[in-house]
């Protein structure tokens, strides 16, 4: 296609200067990949593509700030289990799955947290036989798995009810995740197509993987539906410093598409298995009150090693003393970076987030989601739950994403839950205090969130969505449906167009 495409007889959502005032019709030409001109409809001339946006409202593009790109590519080829409502429906409905090519049966996305009957490895035994069968709990930190499948994995006697937790489960996940490169790879061509017709312009990866190579193949195999910044875990991290891949710099052979994110490290657990490193107990009869995967020592050392190379940093904190840990580390060090997850805050931490200049990057479907887990397992907690208002108005930035596949790769389902703080299966608002207007959503959704620069303006980089209508007037139904009628990257239609 041309180089230079003039979007002809759109709106900006948003706009109310002097220059481009709200809800006027106004041509928008692009050239070389970037945003020269805006002016009311009729006035610019062109030489280019045209298309004709009939009164379509322009957003910058929408970014997911935490995907795991694999597993949710791969996750419409494994068994749904959301509506198991116990371990013996979830156990019966492997028992009819087929197998896989590898031999494996593979499931996701249980809540046994919701059950009260625990899951035992003799109960999944007695319904799938003898072909390894893998269950992946909706939170991706715990796997439960039946002799055969331990046994193949080489992890036979080390769990009595079959369930792995933390580091051996994502170990797990990291092997069922490791598939033929050309099924992968055909995978995630899919579901990139998927997230650029509801606007996605760029994901955060944050997949187990080498993503670097993994990512120059996808390209060069013909991906180029959205932009990637690829995370590398604490096993690669003498490696990526060793190639010179610090945050932000491009990864070769990938057209611009790839960067380097952050250095991602796991802290604590789960709500939804009880790992997460929380103050109080957990309220469900499970003892204790979560774990650290890494100690403050630990995530300390591994920070300054990151910093030293140019990394920023992403550490996963759920649990309250969790987030207080790694807002130490972010102290002592002055790396810059991110929170992920960031689901229980104590009061005294919320203005540390500004302070230091770290983003919350947050996953708003999650409370919706987890909201009965969270009044059966934190009611003792004394800690904000799931806040997104208090850290904005505390002036942390906040990035949204999904946490795909533990939730879809949809941001207009995160939007929605952050603005209504409702979902389908509710129709009231579960803690409502901690609702944030839709322009604080829509900003959290571009690249890098609240204190990002993407905007709708001359000079900006042409990553755009065009909705059918204006998300500023939409209802909850309306903004989890949103339509888009075109998404482009860099000034190429990626979507419609």
């Amino acid at each position: 296609m041309s180089a230079e495409v003039l979007l002809r007889d759109i709106r900006v959502a948003g706009a109310g200067s002097e220059l481009l005032p709200t809800g006027d019709p106004v041509d928008l030409l692009i050239c070389g990949g970037i945003i020269v001109d805006i002016a009311p409809s009729g006035n610019l001339r062109h030489g280019g593509e045209v298309f004709d946006g009939e009164g379509c409202w322009a957003i910058p593009g929408l970014w997911d700030h935490h995907v795991h790109t694999v597993q949710w590519a791969l996750a419409a080829q494994r068994e749904p289990l959301g509506a198991a409502r116990s371990a013996s429906e979830a156990a019966r409905l492997m028992a009819s799955v087929s197998a896989l090519g590898d031999g494996r049966r593979v499931g996701s996305g249980y809540r046994d947290a919701l059950w009260t009957e625990p899951p035992s490895r003799a109960l999944l035994d007695a319904a799938t036989g003898t072909t390894p069968t893998y269950l992946i709990n909706a939170d991706v930190h715990s796997v439960w798995l039946n002799t055969a499948a331990l046994r193949r994995e080489g992890f036979i006697g080390a769990d009595d009810d079959g369930v792995l937790r933390e580091a051996p489960a994502f170990e797990i996940s990291r092997r069922l995740n490791a598939a033929d490169s050309n099924v992968a790879d055909g995978a995630v061509q899919q579901a990139g197509r998927r997230a650029a017709a509801r606007g996605v312009v760029g994901v955060v990866d944050f997949d187990m993987a080498w993503n670097p190579e993994a990512w120059a193949r996808r390209v060069a195999g013909g991906f180029s539906s959205h932009r990637v910044e690829c995370a590398v875990y604490p096993a690669e991290l003498e490696r990526a410093i060793a190639e010179g891949l610090a945050t932000g710099s491009e990864i070769d052979g990938t057209n611009g598409l790839v960067r380097m994110g952050p250095l991602k490290v796991i802290s604590d657990g789960s709500l939804g298995t009880r790992t997460a490193a929380c103050s109080h107990p957990y309220t469900d009869g499970a003892e204790g009150t979560g774990m650290l995967n890494v100690s403050a020592d630990e995530l300390h050392a591994l920070l300054v090693r990151a910093a030293g190379a140019g990394l920023e940093a992403a550490v996963h904190a759920i649990g309250d003393v969790a987030t207080t840990i790694a807002l130490d580390a972010f102290t002592a060090t002055g790396i810059q970076g991110t929170i992920e997850h960031a689901q229980l805050v104590r009061y005294a931490d919320l203005v540390r987030f500004a302070r230091l200049g770290v983003d919350a990057s947050v996953q708003p479907q999650h409370a919706m989601d987890d909201r009965r887990l969270v009044d059966r397992l934190w009611a003792a907690q004394t800690s904000v739950a799931y806040p997104l208002a208090s850290l904005d108005a505390a002036g942390a930035g906040l990035r949204f994403g999904s946490d795909a596949p533990v939730a879809p790769l949809d941001p207009w389902q995160a939007i929605a839950s952050a603005v209504t703080r409702i979902d389908a299966d509710h129709d009231t608002p579960w803690r409502p205090e901690e609702r944030i207007p839709i322009e604080r959503a829509l900003r959290a959704s571009s690249h890098h969130g609240t204190r990002g620069s993407a905007e709708i303006a001359p000079g900006a980089l042409a990553d755009i969505a065009l909705c059918a209508e204006d998300p500023r007037d939409a209802d909850a139904d309306a903004l989890r449906t949103m339509e888009i009628a075109a998404t482009l990257v860099g000034g190429r239609f990626t979507y419609g167009g």
